[in-house]
């Protein structure tokens, strides 16, 4: 059957996260990826069509660049996929690009990097247009200290420390190619990139962020809390809705 990939865009405050899920009583919550399986089967004439994605993200989290892959039935131009998807899908999801995909592609399993972005403002309060899509703290931050943590992530590390409890994975090792902390006037933009991502690994990189930001805890507490690869002493993971994968990229063989 044909291959397909498709990149997303989405606002996630009103879905439960990427993941399909299935509940006790039948229902389906809304979802990313249950969204589009279900106006992919009802492109495919009710053959139920499977959705693989690059990156799980989180309810309330948002998308600019994500990346789905699955098979049809039948072959179908990618404009007239394109065109068709977003005819049936609400206005918070949306496809911007579509296209065939060589043997072999898989959204994830295929991807050599991803970029997320977090944005977090400050002060005494956050304006009502920016609280989908920002966290807001009403300290000032401390642009410094944040500089000096967000370095300390690149490289390969063991990310044990920042990995959500009950996370399934074969190795919690993972090598940050970028993290940059910009302060532009109250608003942090925080940006990271990696071969991978453990499940909340962002935003708990955030939430340190802004406790060194507060003065609560020191650069070296962090480096201390990572190389204990235990999560009781690493600090809350910050709030979802100030979350956007940003870019996932793929080999030069895929692009």
């Amino acid at each position: 059957m044909p291959l397909y990939r498709v990149t997303l865009a989405y606002d996630g405050t009103e879905f439960l996260g990427w993941q399909a899920q299935d509940r006790p009583d039948g229902t389906r919550p809304r979802t990313v990826q249950g969204e589009l399986e279900k106006a992919l089967t009802q492109l495919a004439s009710g053959v139920p069509v499977r959705v693989s994605g690059a990156g799980r993200t989180d309810a309330g989290v948002h998308a600019l660049g994500q990346v789905a892959s699955f098979e049809l039935p039948r072959a179908v131009p990618p404009a007239e996929l394109q065109r068709s998807l977003n005819g049936m899908l609400k206005d918070d999801l949306r496809v911007v690009d579509a296209a065939e995909a060589p043997a072999g592609f898989h959204a994830r399993k295929s991807a050599r990097s991803k970029l997320y972005r977090y944005e977090v403002d400050s002060g005494p309060f956050q304006l009502p247009t920016r609280r989908r899509t920002a966290a807001h703290v009403r300290w000032p931050l401390d642009a410094p200290a944040v500089h000096e943590a967000a370095a300390l992530f690149v490289g390969r590390h063991d990310f044990a420390a920042v990995a959500s409890t009950g996370s399934s994975v074969k190795t919690t090792v993972r090598t940050v190619t970028r993290s940059e902390a910009v302060l532009h006037g109250r608003t942090l933009v925080y940006e990271v990139e990696a071969d991978g991502f453990l499940r909340k690994m962002v935003r708990s990189l955030v939430g340190a962020l802004l406790d060194v930001a507060r003065g609560t805890v020191t650069v070296d507490d962090l480096r201390r809390a990572l190389d204990s690869r235990d999560r009781r002493h690493w600090p809350r993971p910050a709030q979802a809705h100030g979350l956007v994968l940003v870019r996932v990229d793929y080999g030069p063989d895929v692009e």
